[in-house]
């Protein structure tokens, strides 16, 4: 049995109004004003929507990893994996913004190994995550987002 709380549509349509609202505001400030939360940095993740091809955006918490940018599909511990994770599943490739930058990045997976190097910074930024993946039973992936060229 997988736990984690129903789909809740008032709720969902709640935090979609809300990601609109924050990247609206990062982008208009340039990180600025949302470039951070719950003590982390916040990143915006620019993906292609498997289904409709239109493009998605969702502001997400992040780890510096080198160059690369490293990102959580927690969904909130919820038992399904979070939609952008599924979309760079179909397509890895997209685009980040942080601060004033934007990047062309690849997506994988972290392998297992990666994930026990990482896991630990991550929850040190953000200690929910810990918390998230005791509430389901799925593996909450771990993403490394790679830089492109230009």
């Amino acid at each position: 049995m997988t736990r984690g709380r129903p789909y809740n549509r008032p709720i969902a349509t709640v935090q979609k109004l809300a990601t609109k609202l924050h990247s609206s505001i990062f982008r208009a400030t340039d990180g600025k004003i949302g470039g951070t939360l719950a003590g982390g940095p916040v990143l915006l993740l620019v993906t292609t929507g498997r289904k409709t091809g239109q493009r998605r955006t969702t502001p997400l918490l992040y780890l510096m990893d080198g160059d690369r940018y490293v990102i959580v599909a927690s969904n909130g511990g919820a038992p399904k994996d979070p939609v952008w994770w599924l979309n760079l599943k179909a397509n890895p490739e997209a685009t980040v913004e942080v601060g004033d930058r934007t990047l062309r990045v690849r997506a994988e997976a972290a392998s297992p190994e990666e994930k026990a190097r990482l896991w630990p910074g991550l929850v040190k930024m953000y200690g929910g995550y810990e918390g998230y993946q005791r509430k389901t039973d799925r593996t909450i992936p771990v993403v490394i987002l790679h830089p492109m060229g230009t």
